[in-house]
């Protein structure tokens, strides 16, 4: 068996092994063998082969590997739907308590309900939208 080949067969194992443990390692030796290959292709001798893999795999893991890390385990920042009116303000157009209200959250009026029961917001203030529990918004008075 060709060399290159060797090479070849051993970037499709780890690149399919890289699919079912996901940790970017050996994605990148995959990566590794498949530049590998190519310098097997051309007649580099085998002793060099090794050498190349070996900086290659190296350089990789040690350089590469943190950036993909950091970029797979990074938590969403761009929230959708009800989830993206959490933290904004909202202004009261009907007073708020425990049990009803109505505000407007950017073009839109929302039913709205007090965060805190103990509180009345009256129409006219501004709110934060704390969270939002079915079809109501739960807002607290700003500060």
């Amino acid at each position: 068996m060709s060399l290159w080949l060797f090479w070849l067969i051993l970037a499709f194992v780890l690149g399919t092994a890289e699919i079912f443990t996901y940790t970017a390692a050996l994605g990148l030796l995959g990566g590794a063998a498949l530049l590998t290959s190519g310098f097997a292709a051309v007649g580099v001798a085998l002793p060099v082969q090794l050498l190349l893999f070996t900086i290659i795999s190296i350089t990789s893991v040690v350089l590469v590997r943190p950036i993909a890390l950091r970029h797979m385990l990074r938590p969403q920042e761009i929230r959708f739907g009800i989830d993206a009116l959490v933290g904004k303000s909202a202004y009261v157009l009907q007073d708020v308590s425990a049990r009803d209200g109505r505000v407007r959250i950017g073009d839109e009026e929302w039913i709205a309900r007090a965060y805190d029961e103990t509180l009345v917001i009256p129409a006219g203030e501004t709110v934060d939208v704390m969270e939002i529990k079915g079809n109501a918004a739960l807002v607290y008075p700003r500060e």
